[in-house]
């Protein structure tokens, strides 16, 4: 579990008990120069994946960073591993640092404009383990979070998702809820997130 050592009250308990979720706004200072710099230094790549015989372009850019060794795949796309570069390293330590959690890879998104987005999912890949630590940094444009339980989808938790803001998801999260961000016409700029994770080598 989760200890935050932060008593500002910038940070907001969204969910407690098996599912815990915190939002922590404002967590990284000046992220602005963090968002260039992110899509400036990263790595990105088109993915594409096939959909009932189609193939299609996946809605936004991603790249993965993590320890030699550790691939990740989800939607039978499988990413390599991309070295660390110094600006993800600080950002992970960043966490680490006041919270009981330890990362050896990061998913990183590129969402260009309002129109990409990410479709209902959770992150329950085998290679996460159970009851994974989740700790998702956002850069660039505020884009709408949205939680459901996966038994009742009619209860849903939306989170307005600002530049800085760090938002740690963990216990029973990706069991028992899924998340999405949608597509909005409002939104022109673009949106870099870091998902943070720890893969267990078997």
């Amino acid at each position: 579990m989760i200890q935050s050592t932060f008593l500002d009250p910038i940070s907001t308990m969204i969910l407690q008990g098996e599912c815990r979720v915190e939002l922590i706004s404002g967590f990284i200072p000046k992220s602005s120069e963090i968002y260039q710099s992110l899509i400036n230094q990263l790595d990105w790549r088109q993915d594409q994946i096939t959909l009932y015989g189609k193939t299609h372009d996946v809605p936004r850019l991603q790249a993965w960073y993590a320890d030699p060794g550790l691939t990740y795949t989800y939607s039978h796309i499988k990413l390599e591993p991309t070295p660390w570069n110094e600006l993800l390293l600080d950002l992970k330590k960043r966490i680490e640092g006041p919270y009981q959690a330890e990362f050896n890879s990061v998913l990183c998104n590129y969402y260009r404009h309002g129109s990409d987005y990410v479709a209902w999912h959770s992150d329950n890949e085998p290679e996460l383990g159970e009851e994974p630590v989740i700790a998702s940094l956002s850069f660039g444009a505020t884009r709408k979070f949205v939680l459901r339980e996966k038994r009742d989808k009619k209860k849903k938790i939306e989170l307005s998702l600002k530049s800085g803001d760090l938002l740690l998801m963990s216990g029973k999260t990706q069991e028992l809820y899924e998340h999405q961000i949608s597509k909005t016409k409002k939104e022109k700029e673009g949106r870099v997130n870091l998902t943070f994770r720890q893969i267990i080598r078997y």
